[in-house]
């Protein structure tokens, strides 16, 4: 497998991770498991690929998958989709007219 494509798996997985988490923690701000789930995932790709053109020791060194790099990609793809997911359900909250505590 490709290096790019292990990253983006990693970024996806921790994504997922994250955007449950962050619904399981915030209430207020959850989607529901499968709106979680894809929100996380939206937001661990796409912030996973932002933090690795910002740092590109975190795409691996010389084409490499080194632990390190999986790593990077990880944290930064599950808070990515934490932060994703908090901000849909603040949309959904806004759009529907609730308000949050």
């Amino acid at each position: 497998m490709s290096d790019t494509l292990i990253n983006l798996i990693v970024q996806l997985i921790a994504g997922v991770v994250g955007g449950n988490a962050a619904g399981a923690a915030l209430k207020d701000y959850d989607l529901g498991k499968l709106g979680n789930t894809i929100a996380g995932a939206v937001g661990g790709v796409g912030g996973g690929q932002i933090l690795q053109a910002l740092i590109p020791a975190l795409a691996g060194a010389a084409g490499t998958a080194d632990i390190g790099a999986l790593l990077g990609q990880a944290v930064g793809g599950g808070i990515a989709g934490a932060i994703v997911t908090f901000l849909a359900g603040l949309v959904k909250n806004t759009m529907s007219g609730q308000q949050t505590k």
